[in-house]
């Protein structure tokens, strides 16, 4: 696979995974496994469809094409893998991240999950798993602030596990239907926005009463 064809598959997911699973046969498991452990535990990769991914390979797992119980075994061990390294990661670099200037690290999302870890603490690593970008950086968040490695592994456990079987099964059976197969993509974003609009607005509505106190 070229990163052309990677980065179609990233677009337009919905179109393009049933061409790779006729393609690539078994190693779709394999390429859904490495998309979903690069994007829980690489922080230069949020970008990468986490959710869209799960929700359509469930689509797919409804036709046949997926085995569902094997493709949930190894993306929840592929997100708890991810999150790990990126666990370790941030306890390696530790809060040198906030005073040096590192051009591969997304300041502004880091001190958004800081301030969002503060608040929800170890719960953190279970939310932001339906958070896109939160994601990413709940675990390095977690890797240099005080969560021991027994505690992150807890909340790291039951949050991929939760993420994993709740889109998986959703694409399973809400996939089967024609009018919503026809618009998966859309209603992924449908779902995405509406994890991420109440965080954008929080943020702002905290903006707007900072600057009418001054």
């Amino acid at each position: 696979m070229d990163f052309m064809q990677f980065f179609n598959l990233i677009l337009h997911v919905d179109k393009t995974l049933g061409l790779f699973i006729e393609h690539y046969g078994t190693l779709i498991y394999v390429i859904l496994f490495a998309i979903v452990f690069c994007e829980t535990g690489l922080i230069v990769l949020p970008f990468l469809p986490g959710d869209s991914l799960l929700f359509i390979a469930g689509t797919f797992c409804a036709t046949g094409a997926i085995n569902p119980w094997l493709l949930c075994v190894l993306l929840i061990t592929a997100a708890v893998t991810g999150n790990t390294v990126n666990y370790w990661v941030g306890s390696l670099i530790g809060h040198k991240v906030f005073s040096h200037d590192y051009a591969w690290l997304d300041k502004q999302a880091l001190h958004k999950t800081h301030a969002f870890y503060e608040r929800h603490g170890g719960k953190t690593i279970i939310l932001a798993r339906f958070i896109p970008v939160v994601r990413t950086f709940a675990p390095f968040v977690a890797g240099f602030s005080d969560m021991t490695h027994r505690n992150f592994q807890f909340f790291n456990l039951i949050g991929a596990t939760i993420w994993v079987i709740l889109l998986v099964t959703s694409g399973y059976f809400l996939g089967a239907i024609p009018l919503l197969h026809d618009h998966l993509n859309s209603i992924v974003l449908i779902g995405v926005g509406a994890a991420v609009l109440p965080l954008i607005f929080g943020a702002l509505w905290k903006f707007v009463r900072k600057l009418s106190k001054k």
